[in-house]
């Protein structure tokens, strides 16, 4: 499109880049009758023929959203072991036993699904043949230059949601970390659009701090050194409860210019203190507004065990939401994002994956109720 284009237009677009809640993975026999119940269910359909239409009657419905909540079921840019790409159905299943969660109040739009190809990751890694088989795939006019990878689909998602639903507050479900970078960056470009600057709070084990990655660009383990350098390196980017790096907090800290609380330190300390210093680096940085990442194998694997790579002595979970809801607290929540839950894994134990599903519930719940209860910034 050379002209901007109309909501007609980009309700349209939305609706081929997305599907209905749950779908975005692509099943064509194995695990679909459970996928259409799931959806069934969320849209309250008789039958499989009325899951697409009640879905897209929830877009016609951006303009009045607070919340919009985008699911990005991918695990293509995941390391060591995989599953994260059935979070998404998983966590709204399990809301559905949770019918007084923030996620079902007035005001939240629960867009659906990225339509993940799963061998993609980004458009930019493909040839133009891969790109055109793609297109030709999924989408009903192959000549358009629609992308076809779900970090570029999340991209484009995303900047349809800020004009359709412009006081609202994007959400996403990840997924593998690799999409806290697109959902980040369209926070930022948007903060940046307000005259605003962002403060970044990033949960995570890991330090997600390589410019790369056997030589790809962004993926897992690099989206947060390039979200640093978006913020310029000055300090706006906060780690908590990294614990398995190959190097120390000190290098971390002295080359990126990151602040990051280990476990060991928040042991030692009275979390409303570490709140406070939070609070406090972000207002001596001009912070107007916090975009919030969760990595779920932040959290303690006795309270999140379900994920690709747990890493013992992490955080407890209220000590996480006692200080995403400290900072937010105090800053408006431009965006946030949940990710790395892996529903398949850690079914030795016959708590999950129930109890991760719990735990990740509570952090989208935080971050939720933050976005409805308080204005967004330059509003």
């Amino acid at each position: 499109m050379t002209h901007a284009p109309t909501r007609a237009e980009r309700l349209a677009e939305l609706g081929e880049l997305l599907a209905p809640a749950g779908g975005g993975v692509h099943l064509v026999s194995t695990g679909l009758a459970e996928q259409r119940a799931l959806q069934r269910t969320i849209y309250g359909a008789e039958d499989d023929a009325g899951i697409e239409p009640a879905w897209r009657a929830t877009l016609e419905n951006l303009h009045e959203a607070r919340v919009v909540v985008l699911g990005v079921p991918s695990d293509t840019g995941a390391g060591f072991v995989r599953g994260a790409n059935q979070a998404p159905a998983a966590l709204r299943r399990h809301l559905l036993r949770e019918p007084t969660h923030p996620l079902h109040a007035a005001g939240v739009v629960d867009v659906g699904d990225v339509r993940v190809v799963p061998h993609l990751l980004s458009d930019d890694m493909l040839c133009a043949e891969q790109v055109a088989r793609s297109r030709a795939a999924l989408y009903e006019d192959p000549g358009r230059a629609l992308p076809v990878a779900p970090l570029d689909q999340c991209v484009r998602v995303l900047e349809h949601l800020l004009v359709l639903a412009p006081s609202a507050v994007p959400v996403v479900l990840g997924g593998d970390h690799s999409v806290g970078w697109p959902a980040f960056a369209s926070a930022h470009a948007r903060a940046q659009a307000r005259g605003q600057r962002l403060g970044l709070l990033h949960f995570d084990a890991h330090t997600d701090l390589l410019p790369e990655r056997l030589g790809v660009r962004i993926c897992f383990a690099t989206w947060a050194y390039h979200a640093n350098e978006l913020l310029g390196r000055d300090g706006r980017l906060v780690q908590v409860g990294i614990r398995a790096s190959a190097r120390d907090r000190a290098h971390w800290e002295e080359t990126l210019n990151v602040r990051q609380y280990w476990p060991d330190e928040l042991a030692r300390r009275d979390l409303p203190e570490v709140v406070a210093e939070v609070v406090a680096r972000f207002e001596g940085l001009g912070v107007d507004e916090v975009y919030v990442s969760n990595d779920i194998d932040g959290t303690d694997p006795a309270f999140a065990g379900a994920t690709g790579t747990p890493e013992p002595g992490g955080l407890a979970p209220e000590d996480v939401s006692a200080l995403t809801r400290g900072v937010l607290a105090r800053f408006p929540l431009a965006g946030g994002d949940l990710v790395e839950v892996a529903p398949p894994l850690a079914h030795e134990d016959p708590a999950e994956p129930a109890r991760t599903l719990h735990t990740a519930c509570r952090y989208i719940g935080d971050l939720v109720r933050a976005a409805l209860e308080r204005p967004s910034a330059g509003h």
